[in-house]
C-alpha cells in the first residue's frame, strides 16, 4: 500500500519531534542534579578507597632504612659530536 505525504502528517511529525526534544530537555534539568550528586559520591568513594587502603608491608622498626626505588643512572654518550662555539654577526 502506497501512502501519500500530507501537510497534516508533516506538521504532526514536526510537532512530535519538538515535543520529544523539549521533554528530554525538561527531564534533563530535573534529573541532572541527582545524577551529578550520584557521580560525585561514587568518585568520592573511589578516591577514599585508594587513600584509606592499609599498607601491605609489615611495620618497620624504628631506625630501619629501606630503599623502595633505585633511581636510574643517566649515561651520556660522549661520542655524539663536537661542540661548536659561535658568535652572532650583526
Amino acid at each position: 500500500m502506497l501512502q501519500e505525504a500530507s501537510f497534516v502528517g508533516f506538521f504532526r511529525m514536526i510537532l512530535i519531534i519538538l515535543l520529544i526534544y523539549f521533554g528530554v530537555k525538561i527531564l534533563a534539568r530535573l534529573f541532572a542534579p541527582f545524577l551529578m550528586k550520584y557521580v560525585a559520591k561514587k568518585a568520592e568513594q573511589k578516591f577514599g578507597q585508594q587513600f584509606n587502603r592499609p599498607p601491605k608491608e609489615a611495620p618497620k622498626k624504628e631506625g630501619e632504612i629501606t630503599i623502595d626505588k633505585i633511581p636510574k643512572q643517566h649515561q651520556s654518550n660522549k661520542d655524539v659530536g663536537d661542540y661548536v662555539d659561535y658568535e652572532e654577526i650583526e
